[in-house]
């Protein structure tokens, strides 16, 4: 993975394929190369340029662990597009990468023709104040829960019952949330810190980007309802819903959200 100096900080990406540039934006926690399993593959198979990239936090970009800012990230991705004199671009974003997005589109609207917005939210609701706390004080704490216990807490906090009741897939996911555990690591706690405006809809109406925004219909941690709210806030946006899928849809139902994705932006 390519590193470059990019709003002050080292900033670890990677550009795949040729054509109109796509820009990829991870959610907490998480590699950009997590869209390279099934995404990046569909977006460059249609003939488009895809920029993944690593959220500061996340190695190898800088992990800031004395704290991380939205204003800041949303700085990284405009300065990483201008970096590369790609703007402006598609965007594609996911959790925490959809509310970047999101203020990416009132920040820099020059250099956003379109934007994905995949599980997603404008305010935080009581729900989503408490989850967020105790994510905090259970990484501070210092308690290491046991592997196949937190695996199994993970597939059910953020996968569908469809992919929970399948045995062959959720063993699948299961071997996998066990042997790649959550970060324990400084910018992964820096990330849980990021500060959310309580509500942010108002000003989601000064969006003039196209936009798409995809709600899981299984999603614990964004329920759809949340992503909805910002479909509907946002001038001119579409809403679609995905069935079976949890937090993790891009990957639990990739077919599904990448026609989604190739047939907004053949149209944007």
């Amino acid at each position: 993975m390519p590193v470059s100096t990019i709003n002050g900080i080292s900033l670890g990406y990677e550009v795949t394929g040729r054509g109109e540039p796509v820009v990829m934006v991870m959610g907490t926690g998480a590699s950009g190369r997590v869209w390279h399993l099934h995404q990046v593959p569909a977006l460059v198979a249609a003939g488009y340029q895809v920029v993944t990239f690593n959220n500061r936090g996340v190695p190898p970009t800088d992990a800031c662990a004395d704290g991380i800012t939205i204003e800041e990230l949303v700085a990284d991705t405009a300065g990483l597009v201008e970096h590369l004199g790609l703007g402006p671009c598609r965007f594609v974003g996911t959790s925490l990468g959809a509310h970047i997005t999101q203020e990416l589109c009132l920040a820099r609207p020059d250099l956003v023709t379109a934007a994905a917005l995949l599980a997603t939210r404008g305010r935080k609701d009581a729900m989503r104040r408490f989850r967020d706390l105790a994510e905090r004080e259970l990484h501070d704490s210092g308690v290491t829960l046991p592997a196949r216990y937190t695996a199994t807490v993970r597939a059910m906090e953020f996968l569908s019952p469809a992919t929970l009741n399948e045995d062959k897939e959720i063993q699948d996911w299961l071997d996998l949330f066990e042997v790649s555990p959550v970060s324990a690591a400084p910018g992964y706690r820096a990330q849980l810190s990021i500060g959310m405006a309580p509500d942010r809809l108002r000003a989601y109406q000064a969006i003039r980007a196209r936009c798409l925004v995809i709600g899981f219909a299984d999603d614990l941690v964004l329920p759809p309802h949340l992503s909805r709210e910002v479909a509907d806030t946002i001038p001119g946006a579409r809403y679609v819903e995905i069935e079976n899928a949890g937090h993790y849809g891009y990957m639990e139902r990739p077919d599904r959200v990448n026609a989604e994705l190739l047939h907004f932006f053949a149209r944007n």
